[in-house]
């Protein structure tokens, strides 16, 4: 088993505003690693006549070809890409959808310390709603901004100068807390101080170490 780089603790003293990422961050991503992995690839079969095996082959050459992009989380990309209803999908098996261990305590957490909680995410609105629907988070979020709306993933250049006029932020007094090490390093060139990425996004896949950011085995280490 990989080693887990342990969380340093947070001076609170020092952060005035939380951005957080959705799906992998707060979110367990099994569920959008089985929806993309699995579930598509079974209706992708289906609607060419394919075996599932043919289906998760040309779907990975698919996802790789625009991976990292704002297309990658487009719900409405998809759907015209593929010719498949992603949202009707998506709410087909809204059952997996699960909030990670702690993730809601460290939440009211940040709440009763007055902090200024954003979540920014690459996911499509679509997809968003449906979480919400799901988990309720959305209680917990001064503001909720998708990467859609700026036209840029968080990982592209410019990202984070946009989200900056839009949502203006300390950069030495904000944490921000994603499972992408791509997005953490665009941040981190970016300027923000505050950077923890996730040590099992998918509960039910591989732990990811980084030599780069403190990483957080459970919420519990932060609250």
């Amino acid at each position: 088993m990989n080693r887990v780089v342990k969380v340093d603790r947070v001076d609170w003293d020092k952060i005035k505003a939380v951005f957080l990422d959705l799906d992998g961050t707060l979110l367990d991503l099994h569920f959008d690693n089985h929806f993309w992995l699995e579930y598509v690839p079974i209706h992708f079969a289906d609607k060419h006549g394919i075996s599932v095996d043919k289906a998760k082959q040309q779907l990975s050459e698919l996802y790789g070809e625009f991976g990292g992009t704002l297309n990658w989380y487009c719900v409405d990309f998809w759907t015209q890409r593929i010719g498949l209803d992603i949202r009707s999908l998506k709410q087909d098996v809204s059952h997996k959808i699960a909030i990670r261990p702690y993730a809601e305590e460290f939440l009211q957490m940040l709440v009763s310390r007055g902090k200024r909680i954003i979540l920014v995410t690459n996911a499509h609105e679509a997809s968003i709603l449906i979480k919400m629907r799901k988990t309720n988070l959305q209680k917990y979020f001064h503001r909720i901004i998708s990467s859609h709306q700026f036209g840029l993933a968080k990982e592209e250049s410019g990202f984070w100068e946009k989200l900056n006029r839009e949502e203006p932020f300390d950069k030495a007094s904000t944490l921000f807390i994603d499972d992408n090490l791509t997005v953490l390093k665009a941040a981190e060139r970016y300027g923000i101080e505050h950077l923890r990425s996730i040590a099992l996004p998918d509960s039910q896949g591989p732990e990811i170490v980084s030599d780069d950011f403190a990483t957080i085995s459970s919420y519990k280490d932060l609250i």
